[in-house]
């Protein structure tokens, strides 16, 4: 009498073996899904975050009442990379290096007042910007904080030393905060360059009650000047 193999038996022994691999391959597979999309998610990140936007924490009140400390700003890093900076933007920068600003690692946010090829001088509280070869402009600011009184409070200078006119050079910037009183800006540690801005602040996103873009006020008065 002849036998023939069991080949039922056959199947059945093979198949947690095969069943095992293809778990495996399988588990293999989802990991490396996982980890493609973590590395593909990351990339995403980083060149948003370097290139386009970025969030920020305000943590200085410097821009009061225009901005208050704790509020969270997008700064928009795109588009100055092609139409570069206006007057009144308000801008993010690493504080000069020497400047003893920048030894806790917090960038400052202010508003830009005088231009590369400027010369910004104060006079009697005021602020005047001198376009290339023109002549002085007084600038209107209604964005400065008031006084108990409602006046508006006067631009003077932090130190003693203050040259009280800045020649602005390429690529260099005169910024000052809205919270004139209480700002260390380009009255104390001198002009801003270019490399060390970070970008324009463009959307203030929280609290969601002041939620708004950040305009950017008009200067008549330098409109008219040639530059």
């Amino acid at each position: 009498m002849t036998y023939l193999p069991d080949e039922s038996n056959s199947d059945s022994d093979g198949a947690p073996a095969n069943s095992e691999r293809a778990g495996s391959r399988r588990a293999l597979g989802c990991a490396f899904e996982v980890v493609e999309t973590l590395v593909l998610t990351l990339l995403i990140y980083l060149v948003i975050h370097n290139f386009v936007a970025q969030p920020f924490e305000v943590q200085q009140s410097s821009m009061f009442p225009t901005i208050v400390p704790g509020e969270y700003i997008l700064i928009d890093k795109l588009t100055p990379r092609f139409g570069g900076y206006e007057y009144g933007d308000v801008v993010v920068f690493n504080p000069p290096s020497g400047s003893g600003l920048d030894e806790q690692g917090i960038p400052f946010i202010k508003r830009i007042i005088g231009m590369p090829g400027d010369t910004v001088s104060l006079e009697n509280g005021r602020v005047f910007v001198t376009r290339g070869t023109g002549s002085p402009v007084r600038i209107e600011e209604p964005y400065v904080v008031t006084e108990a009184d409602g006046s508006t409070a006067p631009t003077i200078c932090p130190r003693e030393d203050c040259p009280r006119t800045w020649i602005i050079g390429d690529k260099e910037y005169f910024v000052m905060g809205d919270n004139r009183p209480h700002s260390q800006d380009s009255r104390l540690f001198g002009l801003v360059d270019e490399d060390t801005i970070l970008g324009r602040a463009w959307l203030r996103y929280f609290p969601l009650e002041r939620i708004g873009l950040m305009e950017r006020p008009d200067y008549p008065a330098l409109d008219t000047e040639d530059r």
